[in-house]
């Protein structure tokens, strides 16, 4: 058995519905993110032990299972699997809400849905999970200044399209222009 503690027991509770949220938003596939919170439930058991008490349990389990969802992805990649076809939509709209209500939030929805990858991440860290600028740079292994131009570069993409407007034209990154000029 994992060595467990009730104090470790009540935080993974009370952990786990955000965990949830965060294995569908990395994995965008109903199934692949129950399993991914299975075995990420059971590798924060089984590491229970190098929880440091005083921190924040949250941000030491998401990054378990960012950790996690690397792994799987790498082997699912070596396994030549294909992905599920299932939209973020379909996995997150799982509460039901009245009418008008449903569609603000699919249009949200759709609008974070075409979110590059690490603003979404960034984006479920910190404004859906509420993990501090901090917490959230721990978790993706960046400096807390990327978490928050990620985090600002998505808001202002969310606002245009929730408005109507296509997203404002930035710079692009010294990377993005590199891979550019070796593509042309």
């Amino acid at each position: 058995m994992f060595p467990m503690t009730d104090a470790i027991h009540g935080l993974l509770l009370e952990t786990l519905p955000s965990l949830k949220a965060f294995s569908i938003m990395l994995t965008r596939d109903r199934t692949w993110a129950e399993d991914l919170t299975q075995e990420t439930v059971l590798r924060v058991l089984a590491k229970s032990e190098q929880f440091q008490p005083g921190t924040n349990f949250k941000a030491w389990a998401f990054t378990i299972m960012r950790h996690q969802h690397i792994d799987q992805a790498r082997r699912r990649r070596r396994e030549a699997t294909t992905f599920g076809d299932s939209s973020a939509i379909e996995n997150l709209m799982a509460v039901k809400a009245p009418q008008e209500d449903a569609m603000v939030l699919g249009e949200l929805l759709q609008a974070v849905d075409t979110l590059n990858k690490a603003q979404r991440e960034t984006l479920m860290l910190v404004v859906g999970s509420g993990l501090s600028y901090e917490e959230a740079a721990k978790v993706c292994g960046c400096p807390i200044g990327t978490i928050r131009s990620r985090l600002a570069r998505a808001r202002q993409e969310l606002e245009a399209k929730m408005l109507g407007e296509s997203p404002m034209p930035r710079n692009p990154t010294p990377r993005e222009t590199r891979l550019a000029e070796l593509h042309h």
